[in-house]
Order: C-alpha cells, then structure tokens, then sequence
C-alpha cells in the first residue's frame, strides 16, 4: 500500500564546512554510522523499502555507501572486522535503492518533485536526513508510527513537535484543529515567519508522508520564502483542498544540521545506543 520512500540529500551542507567540501553532509556519522543509514533503517522499520534518494553533484559516496566493496570485504573476510558491515548489510539485503538528481538547488518541494519519477502515482514517504529521529525501546520509529495514521486516514501527514519560541523562524509552522491527542488537522502553515506572525509553536520536522497528488501541486507552486519552492506551501493548497494531518511524533529529534546538535547526537548515540551494544 505505501512501499517507497523519497530521500532530498542533494544540499550542499554548508554549516559543516570545511568537512562537507568533499564530502556529503549526509554521510557525517554519528558515532559509527553516516546520518542517511539511520534515517533508512528507519524508513525500513515502517516497511517502506522502495528507497529513492534524490542526489546532486559530489553526492556519489552515498550511492557507494549502499552498494559492495568488493575490494574491502575480500579484505576483512573471515575476520572479526566484518562484524562492523553487519547492520549496512542487512540493509542493503532489505532495501532497494534507486537515484536520480536535482540539478539546480530550488528548495525542499523542487527536490521532491525531481523524485516523482522514482515515485510515481503511489503515496509515500519523506525523510530528511538532517533531522535524527531516536525512540526507545518500547516505540515505533517515526516513520512507522506516520504509516499507521496514513492507513487509517490516507491522507497527507506531517510530523511535528513544540520548539521554543527563539527558534521558531526556523521551521514550517502549523495551525490545526485537534482531532485527538497529538493529531490535528491543519488549517494553516506558515514557512519560518517571525515570533509574532507564527500561529503556534508547533513546527514541521522532516518527516512527511505524502499523497501523489502533490507533484501536480507542486507544479503549480510558485517559489516563496528564500525563492525557493517550498513543500509548506504545496502542502497548505492540499489542506485547503482535502485533508492535512500534523502528528506529535512519539520520540526525540537531533538538528544534526546544525554542529551543535550534530554533537548532541553523537554523545546521545555513544551514551545510550552504541555503548549498549
């Protein structure tokens, strides 16, 4: 029913300069694993293993990274170094994988449209690398607890959390009715306005679940904030139209866009993941 995921890694990364020069910001790892693979084996916990990443220039170490070194497991073979492949194996073994580019940098809905040919007309997912999503134990991972609201509304869905008021101007915005707790129908978006003009303090993290109507949206929506095309904007006409739900997500979100909260994720993971075996 909802099988595929979308993933915009083709921003340049430029608050990790001079690190993301070379190397794609998606690629940073935490402790020992690059920021995409979490948000994969996230999207493969919901049972979206249909993976389109939507790449640009320089971002070639991540289809490498999801493909065989031959050249490295000839190497390790048989010693206890090949441990270490074990979880990029398993996904690579449960995923499928396919690229296409963004050639110019337009913004987060230009760079979904660009996945509309590894899409097609199905509803599906979005991740943005960017933002680590943990949960404990006991919870689903975001995307899988997203999937589950799709299957009961079949509708486009959008996580959010409460952020303070200083960081507001930061995110998308919504304005919703509550339908029940931690779900609410949007009314109203707003793409990082300012303290004064924002209609909450609920803000859009990059996890979506998204209905294929939206590329035609998308098509029709004229660049905003920064000129840039923005899914905010795209998704407020599908509310107003139809149906939006925003989901207080189950779980804690890292900014690993920005260097402070890229360390924060790298203590958290060492401190309560990595150490724990």
């Amino acid at each position: 029913m909802i099988k595929k995921c979308l993933f915009p890694v083709a921003g340049y990364g430029t608050r990790f300069l001079p690190a993301t020069k070379a190397m794609p910001k998606e690629m940073l790892p935490v402790v020992n694993k690059p920021l995409v693979q979490y948000g994969v084996e996230e999207s493969i916990e919901a049972g979206l293993i249909d993976i389109g990443m939507v790449t640009g220039r320089g971002k070639r170490a991540i289809a490498d990274h999801f493909d065989m070194n031959y050249e490295l497991e000839h190497q390790i073979s048989g010693s206890a170094k090949e441990e270490y492949l074990t979880s990029i194996r398993n996904v690579m073994h449960k995923a499928d994988f396919s690229f296409t580019r963004q050639v110019e940098m337009r913004g987060l809905g230009d760079a979904i449209l660009n996945g509309k040919r590894l899409i097609g007309d199905e509803p599906f997912g979005v991740v943005l690398s960017d933002d680590l999503c943990l949960t404990n134990g006991e919870d689903e991972g975001v995307m899988a607890q997203m999937v589950k609201l799709y299957k009961q509304f079949r509708c486009s869905i959008v996580a959010i959390q409460e952020v303070p008021d200083d960081l507001i101007h930061k995110f998308g915005v919504i304005d919703g009715e509550q339908i029940k707790d931690g779900l609410y129908q949007v009314n109203n978006m707003v793409e990082k306005p300012a303290l004064e003009d924002a209609p909450s303090n609920l803000a859009i993290i990059g996890r979506y679940i998204l209905t294929p109507d939206i590329f035609d949206i998308i098509e029709d929506t004229p660049p905003g904030k920064n000129g840039e095309v923005q899914i905010t904007d795209a998704l407020m006409t599908q509310a107003k139209n139809g149906c939006v739900l925003a989901y207080k997500f189950k779980g804690r979100r890292f900014d690993c866009g920005s260097v402070e909260g890229f360390v924060e994720a790298t203590n958290y993971v060492f401190e309560n993941i990595y150490q724990a075996g």
